[in-house]
C-alpha cells in the first residue's frame, strides 16, 4: 500500500472509531438515571433552586407568599413535585403550565376561584391537592381538570362541598377521589358514572343515607 492509500485507510478507521465512541457516549447518557440524592432532595428556597433549576425535582414553597414571574417556571424542566400550599394565592400562576414533568401539585389553602387555562399544559400531572379551598368553584374548573390526561387522584378535602356538579363525569381518567371533611349527607350518585373511579374517601361527612348493601357502593371502594 502506498503512502496515499495508507493515509486514507488511517483516516477511515479513525473516523469509524470516533463515530463508535460518540454513539457509545450517547447510549450511556441516555441510559443513566438521575442521582437519587438529587431527585429526593426537597428545595424550600426559590433562590437556591434557581442556581441549577434543571436539577430540581421537588420544590416546596408552602407558607411563603412569594411572587414568581411566569417566565421562571419554564426553567424547572424536570420538576416532578411542587407545593404552593397556604400561600394565599388569589390566582394560580399561569406559568405553572410550563411544568411538563410535574406529577404532583399541592395548591391547598389558597384563595383562588379558578385555574388558569394554561393548566392544560400539565400533561403528566397525576395527583392534585385542592384542599381547604373555600372559594374554589369546582363546576367551572371541570373543563380544565378534564383536559389533564394523566390525572389519577384528586383531593377536594374540607372545601365545604355539599354535592358534586353533574359535569364531574368529565373526569374520566380519575381513579381516586377524596371528599372527606365536607358537607355531604349521602354518597354522591355522580360517582357511579365515573367509569375509572375505584376509590372514594368520604369520611368525616355527616352522612344520613348510608348504602344498604355492598352492591350500593357502585363497585367502588369507599372509606366512610
Amino acid at each position: 500500500m502506498n503512502e496515499t492509500g495508507f493515509k486514507k485507510e488511517y483516516m477511515r478507521k479513525r473516523t469509524l472509531l470516533l463515530l463508535f465512541v460518540f454513539v457509545a457516549l450517547c447510549q450511556l447518557a441516555e441510559g443513566q438515571s438521575a442521582d437519587p440524592a438529587t431527585t429526593n432532595k426537597v428545595f424550600s428556597s426559590l433562590e437556591e433552586a434557581l442556581v441549577n433549576p434543571e436539577n430540581v425535582y421537588r420544590l416546596n414553597l408552602s407558607n411563603q407568599k412569594i411572587f414568581i414571574p411566569d417566565s421562571v417556571w419554564a426553567k424547572f424542566s424536570n420538576l416532578e413535585y411542587l407545593s404552593l400550599k397556604d400561600d394565599h394565592l388569589k390566582q394560580v400562576p399561569a406559568g405553572i403550565g410550563n411544568l411538563k414533568s410535574l406529577k404532583v401539585l399541592d395548591l391547598s389553602g389558597n384563595d383562588f376561584k379558578v385555574l388558569p387555562s394554561s393548566f392544560r399544559g400539565l400533561v403528566n400531572l397525576q395527583e392534585l391537592y385542592l384542599n381547604d379551598e373555600k372559594n374554589f368553584q369546582l363546576e367551572k374548573n371541570i373543563p380544565v381538570l378534564s383536559a389533564l390526561p394523566n390525572l389519577k387522584s384528586l383531593h377536594l378535602e374540607n372545601d365545604g362541598l355539599k354535592k358534586l356538579p353533574g359535569n364531574i363525569l368529565a373526569l374520566s381518567h380519575l381513579e381516586s377521589l377524596y371528599l372527606n371533611n365536607n358537607k355531604f349527607k349521602e354518597v354522591p350518585k355522580e360517582v357511579k358514572g365515573m367509569k375509572n373511579l375505584n376509590y372514594l374517601d368520604i369520611h368525616e361527612n355527616k352522612l344520613q343515607l348510608m348504602p344498604a348493601a355492598p352492591g350500593d357502593n357502585f363497585g367502588i371502594r369507599i372509606r366512610f
